[in-house]
This record gives C-alpha cells, structure tokens and sequence, in this order.
C-alpha cells in the first residue's frame, strides 16, 4: 500500500470507523479483515514518515539512534515478539480511556485506565507530545478525522489545562476546567469506571485495584484498606454520585460561562486546543 502520509491518514481514518462500524454490527469476519487492512495502512504511514524524515535530516537517515526510535515506534504497535497482540494506534488507545471516564484526564491516569483494561502498555512518555501532534494535524486539514484529542480548556483564561486531555466531539462545557472541575471530574471517572466494573464477569486484579485507589479518596465508598479484590464497585458509584450531587450545579454554572465565552471570542482552532497566553493592556478609565 503506497501513498503520501496525508492520503495514509485519511485512509486509516476511514478504516478505524469501519472497523468500529463492523464491530458495533457484530460482523467479526469483516472486523478481522478491516482490522488487516488498517495494519497494512498504519505500517505504510510509518515507512512513508520514514521516507520524509530521510529526506528532511539525510545525515540521520541511517544513523544506530534513528533506526533505534524506528524499531521502537513500530513495536508498539506491532508487538515486538509474535506472542505479543497487535495494539491499537496510540491516539485510538487514549480515545478508549477517555471515553471510558468520560471526563479530561492527565495522561497517567489514561495509562491506568488502559492497562486496566486491556493489559496492553502504553507509551506513556509518547502521550506528552501527542496533544501538538493532533493540532499539527488539525491545522493542516481541519475536520478530517472523525474526532481530535484536544486540550481541556480553563475557565477563566480559556488557555490550555495542563496535562490534561479531552476529545473534541465533547460539548464545549466538558472540556473547561473550572475552580469545582478537578474534583467532579475525578468524580465522574470513579463512577463510570465502578458502572464499568460492574457489567464485567472477572474485570482482573488490575481493573479492581484501579477502583480501590479511586474509593480510597471518596467518602462513604466503603474503601477496604489493603483490599483491593474486596472493594465494591456499587459502593464507589453511590459515594461518588452522592457528593456529585453537591458540586454538580455549581460546576456547570462555571463550565458554561467558560463555553459560551470560548464559543464567541475563540477560532475553531483555539476551542480544541486553547488560546494562546497573552499580556491584556488595560484601557484606564
């Protein structure tokens, strides 16, 4: 499979909603061969990022570091050795995480969150650069994917929140972090992920363990200390939409202001990645 990195994007674009979409029919056997197909494409994206890393630094085209960080990138997808599964690409694996929590989450939490439930590793050190990555991408062809990792925006500067993520198909008011946000959003994913927990026969020590730290820090989740295995997932639900209750209203009242004013003085670059801090010169009286 031939083509430039921007006609590789957008087929891979397009094969992940295939993909999706043929999982969501239960079609496996067209799952399967999609899935084959979005591999094949990934892997000519990565030769054709190669192609024009050589052509832009041709002293490092085949220097030991540059062939090392090739070899490296590849593997996390591919799996380096054949008992390893295929992962999916890393922005797709961040999108699950985050769509599971439901809410802006700073990178070592989604690492938890996926972990927890696939028992794949993910690059961590990857997720500090791959916010720039989506707006280069935004920018150079504007609504072309399906969805963008974007920035979570603060209320009061409309800047981006640092070291956190969120998904640009949210609402507006989702992705801006006011002064109750923090803890309603820590909120919000303890109980999603006990609701998850919950509809999984055996979710795994590591998925048990991730609910205990999160009910360790909510009041009346029966945390069971030096537990994990015990914890109750209902408990965690309960506690943590016993106390949304009481910041829920006042943090929307913030996250609103926040989203009709990015709404009306933001481009639509800067609603998915923020503004750009500057000096504001008053104007007297």
């Amino acid at each position: 499979m031939g083509g430039s990195a921007e006609e590789l994007e957008r087929r891979i674009d397009e094969l992940r909603s295939e993909v999706r979409r043929a999982v969501m029919r239960g079609d496996r056997a067209d799952a399967r061969t999609l899935r084959a197909d979005l591999r094949a494409a990934e892997a000519a994206w990565d030769d054709a990022l190669d192609a024009l890393q050589d052509e832009a630094h041709p002293h490092e085209a085949h220097q030991p570091e540059a062939e090392a960080r090739r070899h490296e990138a590849r593997g996390v997808r591919q799996g380096v050795d054949a008992g390893v599964p295929t992962l999916l690409p890393l922005r797709e694996q961040v999108h699950q995480a985050l769509a599971l929590l439901g809410a802006p989450a700073a990178p070592r939490l989604i690492v938890a969150v996926h972990e927890a439930f696939s028992g794949d590793p993910v690059p961590s050190a990857r997720l500090t650069s791959l916010r720039r990555d989506e707006e280069r991408s935004y920018r150079s062809a504007p609504h072309a994917r399906p969805y963008y990792l974007c920035a979570a925006l603060t209320h009061d500067l409309l800047a981006p929140a640092r070291g956190l993520l969120a998904i640009s198909t949210w609402p507006m008011a989702t992705r801006i972090i006011g002064p109750l946000s923090p803890r309603v959003d820590f909120l919000t994913a303890a109980a999603r992920l006990a609701e998850q927990l919950q509809r999984i026969p055996d979710p795994g020590p590591a998925a048990t363990r991730l609910l205990w730290r999160f009910a360790g820090n909510i009041p009346g989740a029966a945390n069971v200390p030096g537990a994990p295995a015990r914890q109750d997932p209902a408990a965690v639900a309960a506690a943590a939409e016993a106390e949304l209750a009481i910041h829920r209203d006042a943090d929307r009242a913030h996250r609103e202001d926040g989203a009709a004013r990015a709404r009306a003085q933001l481009d639509d670059v800067q609603q998915l990645f923020g503004s750009r801090l500057q000096t504001v010169r008053g104007t007297g009286s």
